[in-house]
């Protein structure tokens, strides 16, 4: 007998105490089995052979065999038998039969053993990785505890149980100490296959993992009866939560903070100490910023919403307060409502508007040919471009006190002359530049615009149908402001690549105006290829 058939009972227990210690299926052993057994025979009977090996799973007993082809003249011994050899291995076989030759055990000597080792080990690595995969592939954006294992270039590897998951450098809170064996909370931010196993990349700084420490100290939030609807952090420093309560009998900044602050200070000590604002969210933006920007007191709010900014004046008091130390007041504001929030002071605001005013009035009174009076009493009345007096509804321009009809058709007739003296001008510099008529026929496009198009290189059809939508007319990103001190004018940092926009971005044109532009400069591609009908035509010709 064997040395497989004698220790058949042996492997059972071997298959079954690997399936239990890596929490695998036990099948998944045994055809770890069946290859090694498999890999032994060919190297006994000759690779050449289709060897096929089944271990019976609740008696142990081993079938082994050989595939082969019954066929009319043998060309390959290894593969193929006759029809004669055919009929003993199985009666009744036909030419084309692929027919199972069966073969006496054999016997796993010492290299054969540690081959099918090898073998065994490495199909069972493999499930426990797909297990330990499928086992946390789903978990992304939940809170897990572990224990750090080790450090490691400055990642923090933890041990999850049965996987491992690291915090990387950029996703610690800063200045806190890992120790290895103690325990930690961290977020699963991203699960990723790996040849070596699961990669489960995990996280103490991600603002998330404040929503979830707040769940689970608070349990109207775990109810959902109040919501985070928005959160910001500079770990291990600050953070700002916006908060919403369903039920209007809650305070939902009251039930976050906790009484005596329990709640929010149990959040507060996982995060080595980090102060969070609670603040009250509101669907009204300006609302929503004033609140972000505790603890400072606004006097007022002026929204951008073409730029998605917004221009905040406070007290000078309150400047420094703000903008907090190192600009991280008004930066956490920032992430937390999603616009660029620019701080200024009362002085720096009617600076700002008398600047804007002088600017208006002289552009008017240099365009529309008339005296400072008239010029500041359109600007006073909130007229700020040209295009405004020239398309207004000629009875709002003659409501103006001391205007009539005869006054505001007149000054409506020149600022229509001003633009097209403006076009004309626009159009002299575009065809210096080189730019195409061609262009000048596209829809949406004005000559101010084909001359930032020429200055950008962009001169033919060809080129401008090269561009994608977003190339064209995404908006740019303007840096924040920011202060190195409080007595010093605000700065801003220097512009990234990424913050480049669409060569057309400061137009304000739509994703829609942006598209037709585009299949406009795309459309001479496809006259030249003949419709379907035609080339029906053609082919019956």
């Amino acid at each position: 007998m064997s040395a497989i058939s004698a220790n058949k009972a042996e492997l059972l227990a071997i298959a079954n105490a690997v399936a239990s210690e890596k929490m695998i299926d036990k099948s998944i052993v045994i055809e770890a089995m069946e290859e090694a057994i498999q890999k032994s025979a060919r190297n006994r009977y000759g690779a050449e052979n289709d060897i096929r090996a089944k271990l019976d799973p609740l008696t142990g007993d081993l079938t082994l065999w050989r595939v082969v082809e019954v066929v009319e003249e043998v060309e390959d011994y290894f593969k193929q038998v006759d029809l004669k050899q055919g009929d003993k291995l199985q009666p009744g076989a036909k030419v084309g039969d692929f027919i199972v030759d069966p073969l006496p055990p054999v016997d796993l000597g010492r290299i054969d053993a540690q081959s099918a080792k090898q073998v065994i080990f490495q199909k069972v690595r493999d499930a426990e990785r797909e297990r330990q995969f499928e086992e946390f592939k789903d978990r992304q954006g939940e809170v897990i505890t572990g224990v750090i294992k080790s450090v490691e270039f400055g990642h923090v590897i933890v041990n999850l149980g049965r996987a491992e998951g690291v915090i990387r450098r950029d996703q610690q809170i800063p200045r806190e100490a890992a120790r290895t064996g103690e325990r930690v909370r961290a977020l699963i931010t991203k699960v990723e296959r790996n040849n070596r196993g699961p990669q489960i990349f995990l996280s103490r700084a991600h603002p998330d993992f404040m929503k979830k420490l707040f769940a689970q100290e608070v349990p109207e939030i775990y109810d959902n009866i109040i919501e985070i609807k928005a959160a910001a952090r500079d770990p291990g420093s600050r953070a700002k939560i916006g908060v919403i309560s369903r039920d209007s009998s809650i305070d939902p900044v009251g039930a976050c903070v906790g009484m005596k602050g329990s709640r929010v200070q149990a959040v507060v000590q996982e995060l080595q100490g980090e102060k969070i604002d609670i603040i009250p969210w509101s669907e009204d933006t300006a609302t929503f910023v004033v609140n972000a920007l505790q603890p400072a007191t606004v006097s007022r709010v002026v929204l951008d919403e073409d730029d998605g900014r917004i221009e905040v004046v406070v007290p000078d008091d309150q400047l420094s307060l703000a903008i907090g130390r190192r600009g991280q007041n008004v930066r956490l504001a920032s992430q937390l409502t999603g616009h660029q929030i620019d701080i200024m002071t009362e002085e720096e605001a009617s600076e700002k508007r008398s600047k804007e005013f002088a600017e208006r009035s002289k552009m008017f009174e240099e365009e529309l040919d008339v005296d400072e009076t008239l010029s500041q009493l359109l600007v006073a009345e909130g007229f700020a471009e040209l295009e405004e007096v020239a398309y207004v509804e000629i009875a709002e321009l003659a409501s103006i006190e001391g205007f009539d009809d005869e006054l505001a058709e007149e000054l409506q007739s020149r600022a229509l002359e001003a633009l097209e003296r403006q076009e004309a001008g626009h159009r002299e510099v575009r065809r210096g530049l080189g730019v195409e008529d061609a262009l000048a026929e596209i829809p949406h496009l004005s000559e101010a615009m084909l001359v930032t198009l020429g200055k950008a290189g962009i001169k033919t059809l060809d080129d401008l149908a090269d561009l994608a939508t977003d190339e064209l007319i995404a908006k740019k990103r303007e840096a924040p402001r920011r202060r190195n001190n409080t007595d010093g004018p605000p700065t801003r940092r220097p512009q990234r690549e990424t913050d480049k926009g669409g060569v057309l971005g400061e137009y304000g044109l739509s994703e829609e105006q942006g598209n037709e532009i585009i299949m406009a400069a795309r459309a001479h591609w496809f006259e030249d290829e003949p419709t379907e009908e035609a080339a029906h035509a053609d082919s019956t010709q």
